[in-house]
């Protein structure tokens, strides 16, 4: 009887997907998905203390509105586009309307981007059909 070898993991994140290691198409990092996340919450912190008196519920909203908006229109969030990501569907073509209401929605809810695999998709990006790769 042969034994079958373990599955090695992969090098890099994205390495199964056909992703280079890093540059441009590459997976986004941690670090970077980190600090796009505090510049739009930052954002809606600004907007929602502005005009809102910081209302947590609206501040909330204007994080998710915001996900949603920018990524339809630009493929990424404000924070994303600063730190040169984008966000892009797994099996091509057009991110459409629903992919970034259900990754904002799940974003906001906390526990699925915290969920991630061996190619750093979170749970709120596997739903979604989404990936995020740098620019």
């Amino acid at each position: 009887m042969t034994a079958i070898p373990a599955p090695t993991p992969p090098d890099w994140p994205g390495q199964r997907l056909g992703l280079p290691e890093t540059g441009p198409r590459s997976v986004a990092r941690l670090g970077r998905r980190v600090g796009a996340l505090a510049i739009d919450w930052g954002i809606a912190v600004a907007l929602s203390a502005a005009f809102f008196a910081y209302d947590s519920l609206v501040t909330l909203l204007l994080f998710v509105g915001l996900q949603v908006l920018f990524t339809i229109v630009i493929n990424a969030s404000i924070g994303h586009a600063v730190l040169g990501m984008r966000v892009v569907p797994m099996a091509g073509g057009l991110l459409g309307v629903w992919r970034p209401v259900v990754r904002a929605l799940l974003i906001a809810v906390v526990i699925p981007t915290l969920l991630f695999d061996e190619n750093q998709r979170g749970l709120h990006d596997r739903v979604a059909g989404t990936i995020l790769l740098r620019r």
